[in-house]
C-alpha cells in the first residue's frame, strides 16, 4: 500500500491507523465473500470488529524487526505488521507461493522478514513462545520487543499465568496484548471469567496492567506506545487488555446465535472503522476525496493479492515431506 507523504496530514498517526484498518477490513470482506461464494475453501476466523486494535499496535512504535506472536484469528495482526498480502493470501489459499508454501495454512502463518514469527492454532500456546522469543532478545541485547496477541479465553489457562510470571521475573522485553472481544469461542466473558478486567491480573505478577478501549484509536495508540517504550527501556513486560468486539461468529459459518443481540447491535452501531473515518473528516485530517482515493488504492492492492493467490499452483507431491524433517526426505 503506498505510504502517505510526510508533508500532508496523511502522515498523522490516526490517518495511518485508518489506512491499515481499512486494508484489514477490505481483506476480510474479500476473503469472506470468496468463502461464501465457494471460490475459496479454508478455515477462517474473521477479525471483523477488531481492526483498530491491530492497526494501533502497528503504528505505536513497533518496527519490522520486532517479533509478533498471534493466534488463528490473526490476519489483522499479520497485515498490520506489514506481511505482504500476496504471500499471506496464497498461504490462506494453500498455494505453493504462500509464505509457508501452502503447508501452514491460515492457522499457522509465519513470515520472519516482517517479524511474524508464530501464528498458533492452539489457544494460549503463543504466550510461552513469546516469552522464549523475548528471552532470546534479552540474551542477545538486539533491541527487539516481542508482542504477543491472544484472546480473553486464553487468559484462563496455565500458560498465561506461567508466561506472565516468568516474563516479569526476568524483566523481558515483551508486551502481552489481550484482545478481549468478550467471547471465548461461544462462551461470554461474564460466563467464563470472574475478574472484572483481564489487566487486573497483572498486579499478581508485579507488572503494569492497562485496560483500554481497543476501538478508540488514540487510547490504543497511547497504551501500546507506553508499553513498547517500557519494554525497550529494559523495564520489563506490560499486560495491555484492549476491549473490543467481534462481529462474526467464532469461525466462518458459525451463526453466533449465542451472542446477546442487544449487545451485538450496540457494538455494530459503533463500528470502529467507519467511526474513525468520520473522526478524520471531523478533525480535518482528510477530506472525502482523499479517503476515497486511499480506499480505491487499498481495494486494488487486495484484488492484486487475491489474483496472485488464485492463480498460484498448489504444492506438488515432491513437497509432501519437505520441511517436515530436519533431513530432507523425498516424497
Amino acid at each position: 500500500m503506498p505510504e502517505p507523504t510526510a508533508t500532508t496530514p496523511a502522515d498523522h498517526p490516526l490517518v495511518r491507523v485508518y489506512r491499515t484498518a481499512a486494508l484489514i477490513h477490505r481483506s476480510d470482506e474479500r476473503l469472506r465473500g470468496m468463502l461464501t461464494s465457494g471460490e475459496l475453501a479454508a478455515a477462517y476466523y474473521s477479525p471483523r470488529g477488531q481492526e483498530i486494535v491491530a492497526a494501533a499496535m502497528a503504528h505505536s512504535g513497533v518496527t519490522t524487526d520486532d517479533y509478533l506472536v498471534t493466534t488463528y484469528r490473526g490476519i489483522h495482526d499479520q497485515i498490520a505488521k506489514g506481511m505482504p498480502l500476496d504471500l499471506l493470501f496464497a498461504e490462506i489459499f494453500g498455494k505453493a507461493t504462500g509464505a509457508c508454501k501452502g503447508k501452514g495454512g491460515p492457522m499457522h502463518v509465519t513470515h520472519p522478514d516482517t517479524g511474524v514469527m508464530v501464528t498458533t492454532g492452539i489457544v494460549g500456546s503463543g504466550l510461552p513462545i513469546g516469552v522464549g522469543l523475548a528471552t532470546s532478545s534479552d540474551i542477545r541485547k538486539d533491541g527487539r520487543v516481542t508482542v504477543v496477541c491472544f484472546g480473553d479465553g486464553a487468559s484462563n489457562i496455565g500458560a498465561f499465568h506461567e508466561s506472565l510470571n516468568l516474563a516479569s521475573l526476568w524483566k523481558l522485553p515483551v508486551v502481552f496484548v489481550c484482545q478481549n472481544n468478550l467471547y471465548a469461542e461461544s462462551t461470554s466473558y461474564a460466563n467464563g471469567t470472574t475478574a472484572e478486567h483481564i489487566a487486573d491480573r497483572a498486579a499478581g505478577y508485579g507488572m503494569p496492567g492497562v485496560t483500554v478501549d481497543g476501538n478508540d484509536p488514540q487510547a490504543a495508540l497511547d497504551a501500546f506506545t507506553s508499553a513498547l517504550d517500557r519494554a525497550r527501556a529494559g523495564e520489563g513486560p506490560t499486560l495491555v487488555e484492549a476491549v473490543t468486539y467481534r462481529f462474526m461468529g467464532h469461525y466462518f459459518g458459525d451463526p453466533g446465535s449465542y451472542m446477546d443481540r442487544d449487545e451485538y447491535d450496540a457494538a455494530l452501531a459503533a463500528d470502529p472503522v467507519p467511526a474513525l473515518r468520520a473522526l478524520l473528516l471531523e478533525r480535518g485530517l482528510a477530506d472525502d476525496d482523499q479517503l476515497r482515493a486511499w480506499e480505491t488504492q487499498i481495494s486494488e492492492e487486495v484484488d492484486r493479492a487475491i489474483t496472485f493467490a488464485s492463480d498460484s499452483p498448489y504444492p506438488g507431491a515432491d513437497e509432501l515431506r519437505l520441511d517436515v524433517y530436519r533431513e530432507q526426505v523425498p516424497a
